[in-house]
């Protein structure tokens, strides 16, 4: 007779709910029997692999936007993604994989054209501090990481990070042994100072002093090829955005910023020197250049002009051949000031 009556399928916002009493069991159970545990927690990755696919959708249908809403309503009323986060690190591999992939998927979901996740955040700030933190556990940073990604999507968490001690900490987390976690945490870096062009602006004026110190020397002077590589190329993505105008005027006043671009220019590999060169060029079309600035740029002329003279892309790049001539004729044409 059992098979004659099918269960009613759950709605959307009963998975979350059996997911959020899961959690709470799984934040609890210390001291349950171990069968029991294990009952609760292939429960508990059952469900959220199938929050997943209400949202992600599946090899047969499509997501439905409004068991999407319904879910996402459902997640954010309590403290479910709370819960989540804390209790990650006690799940298997493959339920930390779904679970990180609802937790961003959950950061764009609308409900009545509100990004709930954002007003969430908001009021639950302290969340960020546990991600971040995450980079110092190498199981769980690369889950961790992702979700921070998807969360500094909105614009008053990114801001809460930038200004936070944390930001501090990515200076480290960029240069750790594991491979794929300085990886993480160099995207994570980037996206905090590319996504959000006036707060990353007003972070930048505000903090100026400290962060281009160890922007400089931990980044930029770091022993680590890939550090350098990717740090110069962040460096010119910065600079060069408009809305950082001032930041860049200040940055390419200084004679130890110029020092530091001058030695990344004479680098072995290709890519370091022509992405130096994009930031380097700053320096050279300033047409208020500070006196130290041009008694510099004169004093090693000669080498400068030698070293563009061999300067080429390993493609055909006439916009970059085009600057390339300007900085020249910039160079060559220098006269001493007086101080």
């Amino acid at each position: 007779m059992k098979g004659l009556f099918k269960s009613k399928p759950r709605t959307p916002a009963e998975v979350v709910r059996q997911t959020r009493d899961l959690l709470l069991y799984v934040q609890r159970a210390s001291d349950t029997r171990e069968s029991k545990r294990e009952e609760k927690m292939s429960e508990l990755g059952k469900n959220i692999r199938e929050l997943k696919s209400i949202l992600y959708g599946n090899s047969e249908s499509e997501p439905v936007a409004e068991a999407c809403a319904k879910l996402t309503d459902e997640f954010f009323k309590e403290n479910t993604l709370r819960l989540l986060i804390l209790c990650l690190p006690k799940l298997n591999l493959e339920a930390r994989k779904d679970a990180t992939q609802v937790v961003a998927n959950l950061q764009r979901q609308q409900v009545q054209s509100r990004l709930i996740a954002s007003d969430y955040l908001e009021a639950n700030i302290d969340l960020m501090d546990v991600l971040i933190s995450g980079y110092e556990n190498t199981d769980m940073a690369l889950h961790y990481g992702a979700m921070l990604r998807e969360c500094i999507r909105h614009q008053s968490v990114a801001r809460y990070v930038l200004e936070s001690q944390h930001m501090k900490k990515f200076f480290d987390y960029i240069q750790l042994p594991n491979f794929d976690i300085a990886a993480d945490a160099a995207a994570t870096f980037k996206e905090l100072l590319t996504r959000h062009k006036s707060t990353v602006a007003e972070f930048l004026s505000k903090n100026y002093d400290w962060f281009f110190a160890e922007y400089n020397s931990k980044l930029l002077e770091s022993s680590n090829y890939i550090t350098r590589r990717q740090a110069i190329k962040l460096l010119g993505d910065i600079l060069l955005d408009r809305s950082n105008s001032a930041v860049m005027t200040r940055y390419v006043s200084s004679r130890d910023n110029l020092r530091i671009l001058m030695n990344l220019l004479r680098e072995t590999s290709k890519s370091i020197q022509i992405e130096a060169f994009h930031v380097f060029k700053l320096f050279a079309a300033n047409q208020n250049k500070p006196t130290d600035i041009i008694g510099i740029l004169i004093a090693n002329r000669s080498k400068l002009l030698r070293l563009f003279a061999d300067f080429k892309t390993d493609k055909e790049d006439q916009e970059f051949e085009a600057d390339k001539a300007q900085v020249v004729r910039e160079i060559a044409s220098l006269e001493p000031r007086e101080p």
